[in-house]
């Protein structure tokens, strides 16, 4: 079983050799350890070679040599079984090649006394004997509180303000002749009536653009009286546009 001074690393082992990885328990930061190559994988490559000479010598001669061959070849494949699986002797070689990979990476690292965190130099706090997680260093910290602090002024400033000084309302087009809303084009959408019209400013008649006279009481329509052929509103004599619509007089 393999026994770790932290809990946060990656065994990175094949049957070839061993290697691990540890990470630093607060960045994630990790120290890899040195390749060691196993001597049971070296011990298997010589017993393959050895029962594949084996094998070829005993098909050439044949008779008890063949036999003798094929023993040696058969042995070879129990030994390389055993080592797939891992065999005793590889786990005890595991053993003591992670003990030497944590004492060669241990020094990259320091237990923080308050959290018992691992970490890496640069999560380390010397003045203050601490992990920054428990003891941020003062520099860093207050250019981060300053840093919060102006996104929060500058968040609480847009809240009020001003960027639009337009009104929220809809500007829907009545057509005089249907009723209903007309869209936005020069004829009605619904009825097909042209939108060009203009208010009798006495009795409230729907007259076409550029009328002088209104066709139902006869009263003159435009801007020589300064009434608004459009909204009615009475302005003074000479105005060109009128004061509470802004038509054209």
């Amino acid at each position: 079983m393999l026994h770790a001074f932290t809990k946060n690393y990656n065994d990175l082992s094949t049957e070839a050799g061993f290697q691990y990885e540890f990470y630093c328990d607060c960045c994630g930061n990790g120290f890899k350890s040195t390749f060691r190559e196993s001597s049971t994988y070296n011990s298997r490559k010589r017993t393959e070679g050895l029962g594949r000479g084996a094998g070829l010598i005993g098909n050439l001669f044949g008779g008890v040599f063949g036999s003798l061959g094929n023993a040696i070849e058969s042995g070879s494949h129990v030994i390389r079984d055993r080592m797939e699986d891992r065999s005793p002797q590889w786990r005890r070689e595991q053993e003591q090649s992670f003990d030497e990979a944590q004492a060669e990476v241990k020094n990259s690292f320091t237990k923080c006394p308050s959290c018992n965190q691992w970490v890496c130099s640069d999560c380390w706090n010397e003045e203050e004997g601490l992990c920054i997680t428990c003891a941020p260093r003062e520099s860093s910290y207050v250019a981060k509180a300053r840093n919060e602090a102006m996104r929060r002024n500058i968040d609480e400033e847009a809240q009020t303000a001003t960027v639009w000084h337009g009104k929220l309302e809809e500007r829907t087009t009545v057509c005089p002749h249907c009723g209903k809303p007309a869209g936005h084009g020069k004829f009605c959408n619904n009825c097909g009536q042209p939108l060009g019209m203009v208010k009798c400013p006495k009795c409230g008649a729907m007259l076409q653009q550029n009328t002088k006279f209104c066709s139902e009481c006869g009263s003159p329509v435009g801007g020589g009286n300064g009434v608004c052929p459009q909204c009615g509103t009475q302005n003074q004599p000479g105005t060109k546009f009128c004061s509470e619509c802004g038509t054209k007089l």
